[in-house]
């Protein structure tokens, strides 16, 4: 598989886990694409915590259909009928979380590159993911990241040391198949922007369905 076919394969799995375990030679693979991804000034901030105890992704599963549940109560009615219809999470499915965490002091006070936007060490670890995900996408390896966690509640559970965040949990396995169509798109959740649409040309303009908002 190509990077573009690999960038135009890559689905947020959530229904798709085989079940079946993933092959530690793979895994040793898409954790070595993801540990090579580009950081600011070389500060690596990132950490994988592997997550195989069903005791804490049974307690991390519960953890996440509370956050949905207060996520849906604030929805309208018809925001959350097509919500329940949604499947955000496949932990207990996938059998593998990989938490990916972000270690804003890495690499020192003075990381090359950060000065003015702090920021750049969460981008780099971001980028991490991103690697992981294209490698697991062209591995055959489905992928989810869940975000309806507390990062206070997540950290306590994993023992992080202070300061260090856990940016992602990423269910990670083996799939029956990907979808043609990702689930937000075929549930009509939200369709993706035209590129037209999002490039701009010496200035910002405002797209026509901006300035109808």
């Amino acid at each position: 598989m190509d990077l573009y076919e690999a960038v135009a394969r890559r689905r947020d799995v959530r229904a798709e886990f085989s079940g079946e375990p993933l092959d530690d030679a793979v895994l040793e693979r898409v954790l070595g694409a993801a540990h090579r991804a580009p950081s600011v000034g070389m500060s690596q901030p990132w950490d994988f915590v592997l997550v195989r105890d069903p005791g804490t992704l049974g307690a991390f599963a519960q953890h996440v259909a509370g956050e949905r549940e207060a996520y849906a109560a604030d929805l309208p009615p018809d925001r959350a009928a097509t919500f329940a219809a949604i499947k955000v999470e496949g932990v207990r499915e996938a059998g593998l979380g990989v938490v990916v965490t972000h270690d804003q002091s890495r690499g020192g006070p003075q990381v090359l590159g950060r000065r003015t936007i702090a920021d750049t060490g969460l981008y780099s670890t971001c980028l991490a993911i991103q690697n992981l995900w294209l490698a697991a996408t062209a591995e055959g390896v489905g992928v989810g990241w869940v975000s309806f966690f507390r990062e206070e509640w997540l950290a306590e559970r994993l023992a992080l040391p202070p300061g260090v965040r856990p940016v992602a949990w990423l269910c990670v396995g083996p799939v029956t198949g990907l979808q043609e169509v990702p689930d937000l798109e075929r549930h009509r959740w939200r369709s993706r922007r035209p590129l037209a649409d999002a490039v701009h040309h010496e200035t910002y303009r405002r797209t026509p369905a901006e300035s109808r908002s």
